[in-house]
């Protein structure tokens, strides 16, 4: 472990929310800071009233409904444009104040005074400890409630005006910012200068390694080596490859492990949209699974019905074979460390441009299935604007699209794109910030 994260052990209340991966997701490669190892769930903090508890599941419930709905006949349009302008993120540019609370913020305030979040307030003032969290509506019901030290985790690239209070340029939240789009979006809300870190989002400490990288770098040598099996990025690529990674001569020689398959990773979002997709991969797929040419892992979160859509397709397509695994559990952080287990072999990410975006940064190419709502298409933009995800093509013929791009040598390149222009060390910057007051800002591929 980083001996300064050993310093801050149970020195902090670590809050999220369970409405869809991407909050808990954000907060728990920072989890050994929390009191007691705990990760408070704003939606089931025990201290929680009855009706914050039902408030709290009208809320999951309306979003997972909303997030699903785009497939409905008739109605499927309409609701997918009600979540759209719920969650409204305005155009970039041209870049403008907007100062002025919206809708959703005078709401999220009423909301709080109504007994939103009071759960959480009262559990994080036994003891009084900075609290970090990665759910907006915690971060201002703290502020509302007199707490002294609130850091935010932003999930996106670009966010709504509800993650600024209503008087942004009076709060005293610390932002820890995904990238400098969220940065900017933050100061055009009225949130102070100083209070914005461009930390970058906070990825798995199990996935990067020590402060070198080194796991992130041995994890990104084998998949290069894998999904370049014709050397095109290679060739085009190859200094680059030796002087970040450290690689020689033998990089491709038959002398450096070197496995004949292609492992797809494909992850459905919290709500279980979308899980369709993975079928169809399969059945694409399935000669190539059958001969070994092709290992999945179809990603059900902690979603029974999904879990068992997924045993019935490994069932119904491969015959029950073992290069097709199915990754569940019965709670989050069970679920997150078998997701960490399997990116470390994995060679293609295929899901939602959500918060599993940032995941190019490790060197991994992004398939994106289509985005849900406003932020997953800043998302989406981000990811094709550095050249480290594609939109799919049509699943049913992943059999063809996808290995013409490893071929060609795209998904290498897509990896590389990601590894160099994605933030890595948005939890050692975290970290260090909590523990020191200041960390190192560096435009350094390594180190950024």
């Amino acid at each position: 472990m980083d001996r300064i994260l050993e310093k801050l052990k149970g020195q902090f209340w670590l809050v999220s929310a369970d409405m869809g991966y991407g909050h808990q997701r954000a907060i728990y490669p920072l989890k050994e800071l929390s009191r007691g190892g705990e990760i408070i769930n704003a939606n089931t903090s025990p201290n929680a009233s009855p009706r914050e508890r039902r408030l709290w599941k009208t809320m999951l419930r309306t979003y997972e409904f909303m997030s699903r709905a785009g497939k409905l006949p008739v109605v499927g349009d309409s609701i997918t444009r009600m979540l759209d302008s719920l969650l409204y993120i305005p155009k970039y540019y041209p870049k403008k104040e907007r100062l002025q609370p919206t809708l959703q913020v005078k709401y999220l305030k009423r909301s709080i005074e109504k007994g939103l979040c009071n759960g959480i307030i009262q559990q994080i003032g036994r003891p009084m400890l900075p609290m970090i969290t990665s759910f907006y509506s915690s971060a201002i019901a703290a502020e509302m409630a007199g707490h002294q030290y609130i850091f935010c985790i932003i999930c996106d690239t670009d966010i709504n005006r509800v993650w600024a209070s209503e008087h942004a340029s009076t709060s005293k939240i610390i932002y820890f910012a995904s990238g400098s789009i969220a940065a900017q979006r933050l100061l055009s809300y009225g949130v102070p200068e100083k209070n914005i870190l461009l930390t970058g989002f906070p990825l798995s400490l199990e996935l990067l390694g020590d402060r070198n990288l080194d796991v992130l770098k041995d994890n990104l040598s084998r998949r290069l080596k894998n999904i370049d099996p014709n050397e095109r990025f290679y060739s085009l690529y190859k200094h680059s490859v030796q002087a970040f990674l450290q690689n020689d001569e033998s990089y491709f020689t038959d002398s450096v492990t070197h496995k004949k398959s292609i492992t797809i990773t494909y992850a459905v979002g919290g709500a279980g949209a979308q899980k369709e997709i993975g079928g169809q991969i399969v059945e694409s797929l399935s000669k190539k699974i059958k001969k070994g040419k092709v290992k999945i892992n179809l990603v059900a979160g902690t979603r029974p019905e999904v879990r068992d859509y997924f045993i019935a397709v490994k069932k119904g397509y491969t015959d029950n074979n073992d290069n097709v695994q199915i990754i569940w559990a019965n709670n989050n952080e069970t679920y997150f460390d078998l997701f960490n287990q399997c990116m470390q072999t994995t060679d293609v990410l295929w899901t939602k441009p959500s918060e599993l975006s940032f995941y190019c940064a490790l060197g991994i190419p992004i398939i994106m299935t289509p985005a849900i709502g406003p932020q997953e298409k800043c998302n989406r933009r981000w990811l094709r604007e550095i050249g480290a995800g594609f939109k799919q093509k049509n699943p049913k013929h992943t059999n063809q699209w996808l290995f013409d791009m490893i071929k060609k040598g795209r998904l290498a390149e897509a990896a590389w794109s990601g590894f160099l222009k994605g933030r890595k060390y948005g939890t050692y910057n975290i970290i260090d910030f909590l523990a020191k007051g200041e960390f190192e800002a560096s435009n350094h591929p390594l180190k950024r």
